[in-house]
């Protein structure tokens, strides 16, 4: 029996925008970034195929922008074959449900998420009280409710593969959701790694703004096990990927990912983890 999708009762456009907002990478052949506000998304598939996914789903309210981006990479009438998620915060599903409704394909995340996405969970409230600048400040205005997506959410394969996505697999990498995955590509050393590391500063208006490039830990309004987010980086360090994506910020690559990615979990505690925050244990 089919169930009605619906999204929380404080669903809402957020007012947030970043000069990236608008504006597309192509990071690799078949991997094209395209920034939704203050988000990323990724198209995996090469142009002009019929074989593509959308990784994340945006920022509420971005349904028609995400459909005319997949249209104009692959041609009008071109559906993606699934949606893969990354994890289920509302930057990161904002336009699912419109998606899934214009498209009726399937969605995949990893089962510790699918509370959020089936209408049995909210997320923790967001930390205002965290350290960290004015979108911190801004957080408690962002949907935690959950979303219902009914049969057309699954879970992700436990052998750790992905659907549509042969050369990948996915890792857990929790600590900012409680099933927050990560995916990897062994022959390139390319990684998706949604929010379990970004680069940029997330809680801070000017440097969301400018997308001042910097890798960090996790967005620190959202996240709330500490340790599992860093054990979560120095796992995802431990691939030593060769180009990196991420869900806010800028990709980051070659030397400069390695180092980056090395001090980061060397210096998580400094560089990540805030001073003070209802989240910390």
């Amino acid at each position: 029996m089919d169930i009605e999708m619906n999204y929380g009762t404080d669903y809402k456009y957020i007012p947030a925008l970043s000069i990236r907002s608008g504006t597309g990478i192509e990071v690799l052949p078949d991997l094209y970034q395209h920034t939704i506000q203050i988000v990323n998304i990724f198209l995996y598939g090469h142009p002009k195929t019929d074989d593509f996914v959308l990784i994340d789903a945006g920022m509420p309210h971005s349904a028609q922008k995400i459909i005319s981006v997949i249209q104009e990479r692959f041609g009008e009438n071109k559906n993606p074959k699934a949606i893969i998620l990354t994890h289920g915060h509302f930057d990161h599903v904002g336009a699912i449900i419109e998606l899934v409704n214009h498209w009726n394909i399937p969605v995949y995340a990893h089962p510790l998420e699918l509370p959020f996405l089936t209408g049995k969970e909210s997320y923790p409230e967001p930390d205002a009280t965290v350290e960290g600048g004015l979108i911190a400040k801004m957080s408690p205005m962002f949907p935690v409710e959950p979303i219902q997506l009914g049969n057309h959410v699954h879970p992700l394969p436990a052998d750790g593969q992905i659907p549509y996505m042969p050369d990948f697999r996915w890792i857990h990498t929790p600590g900012h959701s409680p099933g927050h995955i990560s995916l990897f590509r062994e022959n390139d050393g390319l990684l998706i790694a949604g929010d379990a590391f970004v680069t940029v500063r997330q809680d801070a208006l000017f440097n969301v703004l400018i997308q001042q490039k910097e890798i960090n830990g996790p967005p620190r309004y959202l996240t709330t096990d500490w340790q599992q987010a860093w054990d979560s980086v120095k796992k995802l360090e431990a691939l030593n990927p060769q180009i990196a994506v991420t869900g806010h910020g800028l990709p980051i690559s070659g030397d400069e990912l390695t180092t980056d990615l090395a001090k980061l979990v060397l210096h998580f505690s400094e560089m990540a983890i805030p001073e003070y925050g209802k989240y910390l244990n």
